[in-house]
Formats: C-alpha cells, structure tokens, sequence
C-alpha cells in the first residue's frame, strides 16, 4: 500500500516518517513553510531514541499525483479543515480500481480527533476507517515532528467506519505495527473515539488558562462531567476508563510536555482552532437531549476567540479568565 498522509503536522507526520522509516511508500501532504521544509530537507523526525531526517516525497495536493489501486488517505488534519480537504480529493481515484474496488476510490483512515470526520468522509469515499490516536507528539517548528514515545510510539485503535473490521484495515494495523505502533483492530472503533472525545474536553482548558494547572484541572473535570452526561442521555457508547488503561499500560511514556493539540495551534498562531469538534460536539449533543454543557460552550467560545484573535496560550484578561471558572457555577 501507498500511504498518502493528508496533514504531516504532529500526528500525521509521526505516523508517516515512522512508516516511511519502516521501509513502506509513503507521501506527505502539506502546504506553506511546512511544505518548503519538507521539499527542501525532509521530515526531521525526533523519537525517544534517535533522530531521523527522512527524504520522504511531499507534495501540495492531488494533482501531484498519479491515483492507484493500494492508495491510502491518511487524513491527519483538524475537523475544522476536513470539509476543505474533503472537496480537494473527493474525486481522487474513482474510474482507477479494479476488482472489488472498481469505483470505490481509496481507503480513507481519520487519524484525527473528535468523531465527525468519519460522517464527513463517508460522503465522498465507500471506505472508511475510524483510528483513536494516542500518540504524543508535537509540531511547532515547519519540517520538525516530536514524537518521544517509548518503547511504542503510539497506540493506534483501528476498525471500519462505522462498525466492523475488513482485510483493509487488518493490512494497515499490521503495517503500524511493524512500524512501532500498538495498532489493535477493533469491532467498534467509534466507542472508542467518543473515550477519547471526553479526554480531549480538556484541550480547550489546557490553551486557554495557560500555566494555571488547578484551574484547568477543575474547569476540564466540569466539561467532562458535561460531557459523559450528553453521552449518557444520547445513549453513546464509549470504552470506559479502566479499560483504557488496562489496554494501554505502560506501553507509551513520554517525557515530552503534555500540551494539547489545541494548545499548539494557539502556539502556532493558525487562526483556527477543533473546539467547535470536541467541546461543541458536547454542546450538540446538550442541546438535543437536553443536557446543561455551560462549560463546554465557554471553553468553546474562549478558544475560538483567542484562535481567531492569534492569542497566545493562556492569553486571557482577568475578566475574561473570571466568566470563563464561572461557567456552570
């Protein structure tokens, strides 16, 4: 297979240089100075025991490409930037298949947070497969990827959209884990991922407040508490956290700082921000079942303003760091 990683940032580019440092095919899709980088110097891939500078073919978009049949879209972008990238290669490799995938276009993996892009991406292509990334890793510098987990660099929870498992995906977790990854292949991979959505409600608190660890911690535990009450009342199934830690061990430790991905995109200064997916996914579900999230939506309306007015992490006035504690008090 020929993976195509559509967002090398931290995750994407992890799982690609470690693919690619495997010995599999592998392209990279990027764009601006992150781009310039790679082109010019290759993907500098630091890992717990050692730095590789991978010379791995980065490209800006489809057009750069010839489709084939063992095509896999790895998309490694923010939900934010799904639908964008859904209309750039939405019609990549139809009219190219043969056999079983005659029409059908690639296989697409959502290596991304939150649980809409799976939805998103059902529209366009036939098939596709959730993953539950964790995998920490870190992308603030174009070309630079950190990932410094040890002695795997990540779990990677796999399985078909929107249930169900197939040799496809059984092919792609065997590539991951001979590429360094835990890659189990799961029956229910969106169980999982909503598990990992109530972990990511704290992203928005860890941008947004900065170096204030025990008003992050009890403003994340609110938005959590909101979050498994929305599950609960929408009937959502998820992976409970003793399962998880059972299943992850200490397979993946890290000494790298514990910023979020939503913490690095304020750092980055990209002007946009997952929050609407992750807390507002939250706030959705409240409004439906008719479930109180006044946390989420605070942290959703702190992090898209300071993503949207280029703040710094932890960037907040006094009073806006006041109404933002007392949300839902």
């Amino acid at each position: 297979m020929r993976y195509i990683i559509i967002g090398a940032g931290a995750v994407g580019g992890a799982i690609g240089g470690r693919l690619f440092d495997s010995g599999l095919e592998v392209v990279l899709v990027a764009r601006g100075t992150h781009l310039d980088a790679l082109r010019e110097h290759g993907l500098r891939l630091q890992l717990a025991d050692r730095e590789e500078q991978l010379r791995i073919p980065a490209v800006e978009g489809p057009a750069e490409l010839t489709a084939r049949d063992d095509d896999v879209l790895v998309l490694g972008v923010k939900t934010q930037d799904t639908p964008a990238v859904l209309d750039t290669w939405g019609a990549y490799g139809y009219g190219t298949g043969t056999g079983d995938r005659a029409g059908t276009g690639p296989a697409v993996v959502c290596a991304q947070n939150g649980v809409e892009n799976e939805r998103l991406a059902l529209r366009r292509f036939a098939d596709v497969y959730g993953m539950c990334v964790w995998l920490p890793a870190s992308f603030l510098e174009p070309g630079v990827v950190s990932a410094l987990g040890a002695p795997l660099t990540g779990m990677l929870h796999l399985g078909r959209y929107p249930s169900g498992s197939d040799p496809t995906v059984r092919a792609i977790a065997a590539d991951l884990t001979a590429a360094g990854f835990a890659a189990p292949v799961t029956e229910d991979v969106m169980a999982w991922k909503y598990a990992k959505l109530l972990g990511n409600l704290a992203n928005a608190a860890d941008a947004v407040l900065g170096p204030d660890e025990d008003a992050r911690r009890e403003l994340a535990a609110r938005a959590r508490a909101e979050g498994v009450a929305a599950l609960d009342a929408a009937g959502i199934p998820y992976i409970g956290a003793e399962q998880q830690a059972r299943m992850r061990g200490d397979r993946v430790e890290s000494p790298q700082a514990k910023h979020s991905s939503t913490w690095q995109s304020l750092a980055r200064g990209t002007g946009s921000i997952e929050s609407d997916y992750l807390n507002g996914e939250i706030v959705l579900l409240g409004r439906r079942f008719g479930v109180p999230t006044p946390a989420n939506e605070a942290l959703r309306h702190a992090a898209n303003r300071a993503a949207r007015e280029r703040r710094a992490p932890g960037e907040l006035t006094a009073e806006e760091r006041a109404e933002l504690l007392g949300a839902g008090n």
